[in-house]
């Protein structure tokens, strides 16, 4: 009997890989650009975000089973976000695999959904206020709560020093 393999990309999550990425390419989305951190893996973007001031790097793994499952994004950059662990990991609803939240903080809608595209995931980034109920990093969301001036402040810090490292 032999041993079950690793599920592999498809061809359909391949092409469908391959079609968001000719997409950005094409027709770029404001303040963002994508593109493979391997040319012979499409799992696996690198992405640059343009905001506040900063440029910042993160990193898009898709799994096998995507667009069924949602992908994984991790700042490379240093970020002083509520939604953001101190290790990059964004922690956002859309990013939640699909069902219903174990803990009751999100509705299933709220959710991943294999309709959504990679735009979806950037427009929620890029205007999505912080979520504070569930923070991925408490001493960012406590910091907005009880000092916005002095998180404002360190947001700028970083894009500044990412700003000046895109330049290095």
């Amino acid at each position: 009997m032999s041993k079950p393999s690793t599920p592999g990309p498809t061809t359909s999550n391949t092409l469908l890989l391959r079609r968001q990425l000719a997409e950005l390419t094409k027709r770029p989305v404001e303040g963002f650009s994508a593109g493979l951190v391997d040319e012979s893996n499409l799992l696996e973007w690198e992405v640059l975000i343009i905001g506040e001031g900063g440029f910042f790097r993160a990193r898009l793994t898709f799994p096998p089973e995507f667009p069924l499952l949602p992908p994984k994004m991790r700042f490379i950059s240093p970020m002083w976000h509520p939604n953001i662990y101190p290790d990059g990991t964004v922690c956002i609803s859309i990013l939640h695999a699909p069902g219903e939240d174990q803990y009751g903080y999100e509705d299933a809608g709220e959710r991943w959904m294999p309709v959504h595209t990679l735009l979806s995931v950037i427009s929620l980034l890029s205007s999505e206020t912080p979520n504070l109920d569930s923070p991925a990093n408490v001493d960012a969301a406590k910091e907005v709560r009880t000092d916005f001036a002095a998180y404002k402040k360190k947001v700028r810090r970083l894009a500044r020093r990412s700003a000046e490292e895109a330049f290095d």
